[in-house]
């Protein structure tokens, strides 16, 4: 997803109007690179203003160098705004321009901007360039640290389950962690109930009840029996015999 599309209308405006309070200032009143009067561009990774004419060059140099925003026709991300007003043309040129000799000749505007800023022609030795704050996160506090100053940052909630969101919402409040057996049965048409397995021995069987006598005691005997082969069978008649 842009980013850009994130900006409201009502930032954007926001935002309009702080360039333009950035632009009436006396160090960004002329471009960062040709002096000419009222630029009306920007680099926003350099946290420059640029005249139209150096704009199209430094989009030459490609946006690993320079990435070039309209100050009044472009949306802007508020992280490229607080880089404009962090740095503006007097601070960059401070480590751009630092070694350049007075009364520089600039007609080949070109080859200056290529050698200011692919070449770093002029760049002091252990010189450092303004760069965006970095906003680091600390884990073991849980803090953020940005420019040496700390902030707190509230530890990161555990993320509910559904029932556990359901639950809260009925309640009014979060309900506790509650550690849950991953187990199933695999008997579809077992019915599930909530209530606590009766106390006691489990129930008997018809086979076990009828194998039991009065006192208890399982009776082998009867489970061992077996009717005798030898049964008593109606005598056939004389004419169904053979001599």
């Amino acid at each position: 997803m842009n980013d850009k599309a994130s900006v409201s209308k009502e930032l954007n405006a926001k935002h309009s109007k702080i360039l333009e309070g950035l632009l009436k200032l006396p160090q960004n009143r002329e471009c960062a690179d040709c002096r000419s009067k009222a630029p009306r561009w920007a680099s926003v990774n350099l946290g420059i203003f640029i005249c139209m004419q150096c704009s199209g060059i430094h989009r030459s140099l490609g946006v690993h160098i320079s990435k070039v925003r309209s100050a009044t026709l472009d949306t802007w991300l508020p992280e490229q705004v607080a880089f404009m007003e962090s740095v503006g043309n007097e601070k960059a040129n401070s480590y751009w321009e630092k070694e350049l000799p007075a009364h520089f000749e600039r007609s080949e505007i070109e080859k200056f901007i290529r050698a200011k800023y692919e070449g770093k022609m002029w760049v002091a030795k252990n010189a450092k360039q303004p760069a965006p704050k970095l906003v680091e996160m600390s884990i073991s506090s849980n803090k953020l640290v940005e420019g040496g100053a700390t902030s707190e940052v509230p530890k990161k909630t555990r993320r509910h389950s559904l029932e556990e969101a359901v639950l809260s919402k009925h309640l009014g409040q979060s309900a506790p962690s509650v550690a849950r057996s991953r187990g199933i049965s695999l008997d579809l048409n077992h019915k599930f109930t909530t209530s606590p397995p009766p106390n006691g021995p489990p129930p008997m069987m018809e086979c076990d009840t009828a194998s039991n006598k009065s006192n208890g005691t399982t009776d082998l005997f009867s489970l061992l029996y077996v009717p005798d082969a030898k049964q008593d069978y109606p005598t056939p008649p004389r004419w169904q015999t053979f001599d």
